[in-house]
């Protein structure tokens, strides 16, 4: 039996170490976190985080083998593996801001770690962090005169936020980083075998530290590389009267390029694709690629122009003005399946709006609480309302900004005739029947397609 400790209870360590546990009734498996009242949460059946199917996992194994503390030197002594999942946002001063890691909990971890244990551990960097971070780790780690040796491992996480669960039960891949010496290759095995508990043997990929930092990053580059690419492609169709989703479909039968992430939206979001981008840019920059960087920081830079055109394309429509016009966003998560609003493009196109000066109205199943948090003094300004037709009674526009399977199901008969006429839909996401809504009154505007209006000649 190993002792396994997680420091972070947040989007990757909870579910992380939740599927381990259940997986692993031999292994006693702890998440600690200094907020008392996200471990009050973990230990209810109102989890701080919503995901499909994660408060079935926690049920099985919570009580048994999973356990959530605040109690982190205790628990980080008898610890035989420890799983570091801190945060590690994009530096908003100093050094690198706007692009580079903030790496000062990941240290003060580490810190923390080496003054409270009494025997030798197996560290796995679980949090996403720059290629090279290991050996910083190394040396704080390994810098002490008690006779202490700490394996630092890299351990990236691929969980997409609404499969979360299913990703880590049945992953593409688990990738292990490690030291090529004696101790190095030992500690990757110990990991490995606790994930060959439940993955096969054929799918958990071993490399080295560097290699396997850099893995994480580059992965996310390249799927939202896709999705900026397909964005950019919709600002033509709409231009050409071309259809983007004819255009992904053909594209993506093509065996070379694939369909996934060929959905043209109003942009990515979530914690992860914007900042390790952007700390990819650093790095680049930081080696002296600089072109290699400016080609990166274009996958950014697209998908923040994709969000203002989209605000860009609502105020022209609606008579090249929003002010004072009650219009019902729908969605404020950054995806479906997740209550998560961290660099949502709903907020983007929030903030864009009350700046216009428009009467925002936002509306989401699960996320509506950190939307309230994320957009800070702003909320004040914003209408907070859970139930999609109240939240769009009167108003002039609707504008889908998640894709909840819901809201393709709403009855938008009943809600064209509380609204204000003319009555605009704004299709964020293309998940909307855009003739049905035209043939009910409104006027369509969807991401990469003609609009369909009741004006002549479009306007």
């Amino acid at each position: 039996m190993a002792n396994i400790l997680c420091i972070g209870a947040g989007y990757v360590g909870g579910p992380t170490m939740a599927v381990i546990a259940k997986n692993c009734p031999q292994h006693r498996v702890v998440v600690v976190d200094i907020n008392e009242a996200k471990i009050a949460a973990w230990m209810s059946d109102d989890l701080p985080i919503y995901e499909p199917g994660l408060l079935e996992v926690v049920k099985a194994a919570r009580g048994r083998n999973l356990f959530f503390s605040t109690e982190i030197n205790k628990n980080i002594d008898e610890a035989d593996i420890i799983f570091v999942s801190v945060n590690t946002p994009t530096k908003t001063f100093g050094r690198g801001a706007g692009k580079a890691a903030d790496l000062q909990w990941w240290e003060k971890t580490a810190r923390q770690i080496v003054d409270n244990s009494s025997h030798s551990k197996i560290v796995v960097e679980k949090s996403t962090l720059p290629v090279r971070t290991a050996e910083a780790m190394e040396r704080i780690l390994n810098s002490n005169d008690r006779g202490l040796h700490f394996d630092v491992l890299s351990n990236p996480e691929f969980l997409a936020e609404g499969t979360a669960v299913d990703d880590m039960e049945a992953p593409d891949r688990v990738l292990i980083g490690g030291r090529d010496t004696e101790s190095g290759r030992k500690a990757v095995q110990a990991l490995a075998d606790v994930y060959a508990t439940w993955i096969p043997r054929e799918r958990i990929l071993t490399t080295g530290l560097w290699s396997s930092e850099l893995s994480k990053l580059v992965a996310n580059a390249f799927l939202a590389q896709r999705v900026s690419s397909i964005n950019a492609v919709s600002a033509l169709c709409e231009k050409t009267e071309a259809d983007v989703t004819e255009i992904a479909k053909a594209i993506g039968m093509d065996r070379r390029i694939g369909s996934n992430f060929l959905k043209a939206g109003v942009g990515f979001g979530g914690s992860c694709f914007q900042k390790d981008i952007l700390n990819l840019v650093y790095l680049c920059q930081h080696y002296g690629l600089n072109e290699a960087a400016e080609y990166w920081e274009q996958v950014v830079k697209m998908n923040n122009w994709q969000q203002q055109r989209f605000v860009s394309e609502m105020i022209t429509a609606m008579f090249n003005t929003v002010a004072g016009k009650r219009i019902a966003l729908l969605g404020a998560a950054f995806k479906a399946d997740t209550g998560d609003t961290r660099e949502s493009p709903a907020l983007a196109v929030c903030r864009s709006l009350l700046e216009e000066r428009a009467h925002v109205v936002l509306s989401d199943p699960y996320a509506l609480e950190n939307a309230r948090a994320d957009l800070g003094k702003l909320a004040d300004k914003v209408i907070f309302e859970p139930d999609p037709y109240k939240a769009t009674e009167g108003a002039h526009a609707i504008a889908v900004l998640t894709d909840w399977k819901a809201y393709a199901k709403l009855d938008f008969a009943r809600m064209f005739k509380s609204m204000t006429h003319p009555a605009f839909v704004f299709d964020g996401r293309n998940i909307l029947d855009r003739k049905a809504l035209f043939d009910l009154g409104f006027n369509v505007y969807a991401i990469g397609k003609p609009a369909m209006t009741h004006f002549e000649n479009g306007k």
